[in-house]
């Protein structure tokens, strides 16, 4: 790991948090893992400089990102995954594992990010609870550290239906 990077992401998440999306910049739930709100062209190139390898976006297609994300990631030598998170609709489970597996696929940091953070945060607590076992109060306030707000219920509904085997 180059001896820089704290230093970097340090200023990373100070640069992102003074314009991103909705006014939230970017978090760190745990070590390797950021995620926030639509980051702009200039946000994913110092991403990448500071040692991001991947950038999973879970807008939907129709969502307008301002430029083409996925061909700047790829410019910039980033892994692009898009996994397209419809609200409420999209907190499942399912979803929770995939996001899971995508992230266990990346052996660096990833960007991880919605709109807001909303969305991240919401699937991120809900693979807290079914894929890594936490309890929901746990897995709820992973989320909130991630970002979630405003899905918190839709995630406590999908907690309360019994997990798949």
């Amino acid at each position: 790991m180059h001896k820089h990077l704290p230093k970097l992401l340090f200023l990373l998440l100070a640069c992102v948090g003074a314009t991103a999306a909705a006014g939230q910049g970017l978090k760190q739930p745990r070590p390797g893992l950021f995620t926030g709100g639509q980051p702009s062209a200039q946000q994913l190139r110092d991403a990448a400089q500071a040692g991001v390898t991947s950038v999973i976006d879970l807008r939907m297609p129709h969502e307008d990102r301002g430029y083409d994300e996925a061909a700047a990631a790829e410019a910039l030598g980033l892994r692009y995954v898009r996994l397209p998170i419809d609200g409420a609709g999209g907190i499942s489970e399912a979803n929770a594992r995939t996001l899971d597996r995508l992230l266990r696929q990346d052996p660096g940091s990833t960007l991880l990010h919605c709109a807001s953070g909303n969305r991240a945060g919401a699937l991120l607590a809900l693979a807290q609870a079914r894929v890594h076992g936490a309890s929901p109060e746990a897995a709820l306030q992973f989320g909130r550290d991630a970002g979630l707000t405003s899905l918190e219920p839709a995630v406590r509904a999908a907690l309360e239906h019994p997990a798949r085997p």
